[in-house]
């Protein structure tokens, strides 16, 4: 299906979680990047450079042609340079035009692949799942897993599904396999506190080429400024952070693309990269190389009883798909049928999730049910979905709020705790809540929230205390935050 119903169903599937972004495209030409384009549609690999607004145009007349089957939001616009400059007065004057189309979010990733793991294991009780699990060896007949309690188990696969993205080789050399499918690009990105920037933006997104026509996004996340991506060949995704020199980067496009506000490191809240885990692929530009996805299937042999199916490359706009067309493949392989698809099945937080014309509705029941307030009951509801009823009743009409500015009581870390699969510290800070990567999180909230959980999952108070430097220590030096 095409990333563009994809992305439709998503917001229809997981309300909670994925959100519309109005999407503002600068112009700086009318006739610029045809030629580049013809040269990429006979096969180019030479990076793409500045498009003017006639590509722009068609480009979002196929956006919208392919977007048409389960609409959930407006068509396009173009916006003339008075237009533009008048909705976003810190832009550039430079632009001759703008392009508006609508894009859609992840709101919070992180909880979405938690819901989509609990999902899978809700909907086969048969089913586990392994929280920081590793592959001990293999010896071609079975996989030996230890988990994060030091457990030990042994399972005995008919088919292995490699989904570890960018430690996918690193995966099969474990299971005794060595293969070279992944070349992926290193994303970093930057969250700012900038008032300006976010009243600016009104809750669009900027969507435009850099000065080395790499593409740069900034938009409003959760009240900060998220600013990326760079896309820089690399392949260990254990030992990558946003460096200096992609901090200059960000902050000169920006002071280009926005000169009519400042910019400085000092701005900056948190910092964070991942590995797009892309096709091998030698010699392509990184901004060429294909985010189509594959599954590669590496046969059963003499030495291993299996077949592995590998997942490469892909996006959060087509993992549905993704999934289910491998899944379809299984299931004849297996010789099972399939029993449901999921194209229309809510995920998490959306099963049961009040549409827009009944939320008032649900609030005000909700809220009389939990004597909490309408505003708390909604906060909730779009941070967590229809998980909000049960964490409002943990709640009661008393919470316990961290602090006075992150919006998260004690009653919900520990219903966290309790539901959500916890093992670390940084899963409840970094994973489960956003409270990281806000740069909302003290040294103080920090502290509590590790008395919260060592309570919850009996840790030891030396144990604690390991949590909390570790933690500390991956926040300061791979994210940056700047402890008050």
């Amino acid at each position: 299906m095409p990333v563009h119903q994809e992305r439709n169903l998503l917001l229809k599937n997981a309300p909670h979680a994925v959100s519309a972004l109005p999407t503002v495209i600068p112009i700086f030409s009318w006739l610029n990047g045809i030629p580049a384009a013809i040269r990429t549609l006979f096969g180019s690999t030479t990076a793409p450079r500045s498009r003017g607004a006639v590509l722009i145009k068609i480009g979002l007349l196929l956006y919208d042609f392919y977007g048409s089957r389960h609409r959930v939001m407006p068509r396009h616009s173009m916006w003339s340079r008075s237009m533009a400059l008048a909705n976003i007065p810190p832009l550039t004057p430079q632009i001759v035009a703008a392009g508006l189309y609508y894009d859609a979010k992840i709101v919070h990733p992180e909880r979405l692949v938690l819901e989509l793991g609990e999902d899978g294991v809700r909907a086969e009780p048969r089913s586990f799942a392994l929280n920081y699990a590793e592959i001990e060896n293999s010896d071609g007949e079975t996989v030996t897993l230890r988990d994060a309690h030091g457990v030990v188990r042994g399972v005995r696969p008919r088919v292995v599904v490699n989904a570890a993205g960018p430690w996918i080789d690193k995966v099969n050399a474990r299971l005794g396999v060595a293969s070279r499918l992944i070349g992926g690009t290193k994303g970093s990105h930057i969250l700012l506190d900038h008032p300006d920037l976010s009243r600016a933006l009104a809750g669009r997104m900027i969507y435009f080429e850099a000065n080395d026509g790499r593409i740069c996004l900034v938009f409003d996340y959760h009240g900060r400024v998220l600013v990326g991506s760079t896309d820089i060949r690399a392949s260990d995704p254990d030992a990558i952070a946003c460096e200096d020199d992609e901090i200059d980067y960000f902050l000169g496009s920006l002071r280009s693309l926005l000169p009519g506000l400042a910019f400085e490191r000092d701005q900056i809240v948190y910092t964070y990269s991942g590995i797009r885990p892309l096709p091998l692929s030698d010699g392509t530009a990184p901004g060429l190389i294909s985010r189509d996805h594959s599954a590669p299937v590496i046969e059963a042999s003499e030495g291993r009883q299996w077949p592995i199916f590998s997942l490469v490359g892909g996006k959060w706009t087509t993992f549905r798909g993704f999934a289910e067309e491998v899944a379809d493949v299984l299931l004849k392989r297996l010789d099972h049928p399939r029993r449901v698809r999921t194209d229309s099945l809510p995920i998490g937080g959306g099963r049961d999730y009040p549409a827009a014309v009944e939320q008032d509705r649900w609030l005000d029941t909700i809220s009389r049910a939990t004597a909490t307030e309408p505003a708390r009951a909604l906060q909730l509801l779009h941070r967590y979905g229809s998980k909000a009823g049960d964490i409002l009743m943990s709640e009661g009409r008393n919470p316990v709020f961290l602090d006075e500015t992150c919006g998260h009581s004690e009653q919900e870390i520990t219903w966290i705790l309790r539901n959500e699969r916890v093992i670390r510290l940084d899963d409840v800070v970094m994973r489960r809540t956003g409270l990281a990567v806000t740069g909302r999180l003290s040294l103080a909230t920090l502290f509590r929230i590790s008395e919260i959980a060592a309570a919850e999952l009996g840790w030891s108070e030396v144990r604690r205390n390991e949590e909390l430097s570790r933690v500390q220590e991956i926040l300061s030096k791979r994210h940056r935050i700047r402890w008050a």
